[in-house]
């Protein structure tokens, strides 16, 4: 089954503009994400090729079956929540028999953890993010010995630069580990080059250094540390920093870049946004996906507060919402019962029909 398939009137059950366009966040800019339900023909669904999610190549368009959809109104996600409650001005396509599935059925105080611990998960991408954007980081993948350092009295000094000073080279360097000393080595080397030490490296990509057979009688010029621990935790934050780098949408890091508080402000924006409808499924057992907070939403956008007063206030609401969900009289959990009598009779009505 195609996507195409799923959005024409014999198979969709449900299909609005989501997004910033539902939530009155957009701009001029803004891409129209389109989500939607629909239900698969019986031949396949009681077959081998049941199809539970539909999306074009950008995820701007995505429209999940109607088991799977009701799977994700069961778990109380967000984006399934928001869907059913769509603005009516953002419907375009809505079959009777999806209104069997109403809000009420799935509005639970399991939405804190959905909702609100999203929101966290936000706040703390939001500093990972902040991190990134102020600590850019070289182009240059770590190499071992740059976190390699010899003893010297009370300190050391970089192994490049110790061997540079020498006019030695790494390739004519042995070591040999020392008991009982973690990550630290006798250092050896061979001006002639006849011993056939392995160097510090075996090659420039190594992660590990290197050990030689070094003769007996040889004497260590020098003691020298490997910061093993420093070196996979730069290399991991290395990795992580330029995958962010050819991943990140470039329009959104220039705006970052122009408002000049170093942090993702759509980010954030978003952040706030779910700390609303959060609290609003709370203190009133609804959700509505229409922002009634536009102003201070864009404000957020637009840069105008500074990170850790946005981190503060988030963290703030984050603690008030967990106690307005303790106090609701919202069910613990959604009606699972309610929920799969409205899909059975939802597929009972469209299967009813001349279903192909």
């Amino acid at each position: 089954m195609t996507l195409e398939e799923a959005r024409t009137s014999q198979n969709c059950l449900f299909e609005a503009i989501a997004g910033s366009r539902a939530y009155g966040t957009d701009t001029p800019e803004s891409d129209t994400d389109i989500k939607g339900v629909f239900v698969q023909p019986m031949s396949s669904f009681f077959g081998l090729h049941r199809v539970e999610q539909l999306s074009n190549e950008t995820s701007d368009i995505v429209f999940y079956e109607i088991g799977r959809f009701v799977e994700l109104l069961l778990k109380c996600n967000p984006g399934a929540l928001e869907l059913l409650c769509s603005p009516l001005a953002c419907v375009q396509q809505q079959h009777q028999a999806m209104t069997l599935l109403k809000p009420e059925m799935f509005l639970a105080k399991e939405c804190f953890d959905t909702f609100a611990s999203y929101a966290l998960g936000q706040i703390k991408k939001a500093r990972g993010l902040n991190k990134k954007i102020v600590n850019p980081m070289s182009e240059k993948r770590p190499e071992v010995v740059d976190f390699c350092h010899v003893l010297q009295g009370q300190g050391g000094a970089p192994l490049t630069q110790w061997l540079q000073e020498r006019g030695w080279r790494q390739e004519q360097c042995g070591l040999v580990a020392i008991a009982h000393a973690r990550d630290v080595y006798g250092l050896y080397y061979d001006t002639s080059g006849a011993l056939g030490y392995s160097g510090i490296l075996s090659h420039a990509e190594s992660t590990e250094v290197s050990f030689s057979r070094v003769p007996k009688g040889e004497q260590p010029v020098v003691w020298m540390s490997f910061n093993k621990d420093g070196f996979k935790k730069y290399g991991k934050d290395w990795r992580e920093y330029w995958s962010w780098v050819e991943e990140r949408n470039e329009a959104r890091y220039a705006t970052t870049i122009a408002h000049g508080k170093n942090y993702d402000s759509k980010n954030l924006m978003h952040t706030f946004r779910l700390l609303d409808q959060a609290e609003e499924i709370a203190v009133h057992g609804a959700l509505t996906v229409r922002t009634r907070q536009r102003d201070f939403l864009m404000q957020i956008r637009r840069g105008e507060f500074e990170y850790d007063d946005l981190l503060s206030m988030a963290e703030a609401r984050l603690e008030s919402i967990k106690k307005a969900f303790e106090i609701c009289r919202l069910p613990e959990k959604p009606n699972r019962t309610a929920a799969e009598n409205a899909l059975v009779s939802i597929r009972q009505l469209w299967y009813g029909g001349a279903i192909s």
